[in-house]
């Protein structure tokens, strides 16, 4: 009986140091996982970098020193590391069933890291979101619109669809289609808009701005008006034209067509 009494004491004493070590382990352990995170994430060589490429190796660091820690843990408590690994993997297979859509976020989140179609500050448009793009993780970007909404787009998606980066080249051309009257002489018209185009600062002259007659519509005549800015002028720009163009013609006498209906009252 005492052989048995003392058996359970030394039993339970160290089951309860395993436990109290594996406590420890899980508490110092993740605190200094995340002091090992901050400590990388300043380093200078990774501030250097693109910032979305540092969100993606912070996220990344963090999920693999909690797993880590986590791990070193279990194997104090007494779980046989051959166990937990075989554990860890049968668990690995049915999360990775479960969670298809996240694994396939964390595989465009290295696509993007590693062919980078965009970074992080550039204007980009996919599908049916377009802004600014805010921060990159291993998993989802996050996307500011125009009008100060954050959209969270999830990696995979992004890859997986049309990408326009407005912000990767510095110029941009503004592509106008303007409207003139059949009685307005062309080559009037086409003056008038290259004066409109030349008498704005933020217009390039180099390439030049270009007008030609498109097409013979219905009721008007139509132009292809283009020129080029700065990216970061393009809306300036843009809406510089429309106004401006509509003064020129107000001031040339150039009509400018709309639709419109025309009623004939016949007595009878």
């Amino acid at each position: 009986m005492d052989e048995f009494i003392q058996f359970i004491t030394q039993l339970g004493t160290t089951v309860g140091l395993n436990l109290l070590w594996g406590l420890l382990i899980l508490i110092v352990g993740l605190k200094l996982a995340n002091w090992i995170v901050k400590f990388v994430a300043n380093r200078k060589g990774i501030l250097k970098v693109d910032p979305g490429v540092q969100s993606f190796i912070r996220s990344f660091l963090k999920v693999i020193l909690y797993a880590a820690v986590i791990a070193s843990a279990c194997i104090t408590w007494g779980i046989p590391s051959a166990s937990f690994m075989t554990i860890f993997a049968s668990a690995g297979v049915a999360i990775g069933l479960a969670l298809q859509g996240t694994l396939s976020n964390f595989a465009g989140g290295l696509m993007i890291l590693f062919f980078k179609p965009f970074k992080v500050g550039d204007y980009i448009e996919s599908g049916a979101v377009a802004g600014v793009v805010q921060d990159i993780t291993i998993i989802y970007t996050i996307i500011v619109t125009v009008d100060n909404k954050t959209v969270t787009v999830p990696n995979g998606s992004l890859t997986n669809s049309n990408i326009t980066n407005y912000s990767t080249k510095t110029t941009r051309r503004v592509d106008l289609t303007i409207s003139a009257g059949y009685d307005d002489d062309i080559d009037k018209v086409k003056n008038v808009l290259l004066q409109v185009a030349n008498a704005n600062e933020k217009v390039l002259q180099d390439p030049a701005p270009f007008v030609r007659l498109k097409n013979h519509g219905s009721s008007s005549l139509d132009y292809t008006f283009r020129v080029w800015c700065q990216s970061a002028d393009y809306w300036d720009v843009y809406f510089d034209m429309e106004e401006n163009i509509k003064k020129a013609f107000d001031r040339e006498n150039i009509t400018i067509p709309y639709k419109h209906v025309d009623i004939t009252m016949l007595n009878k």
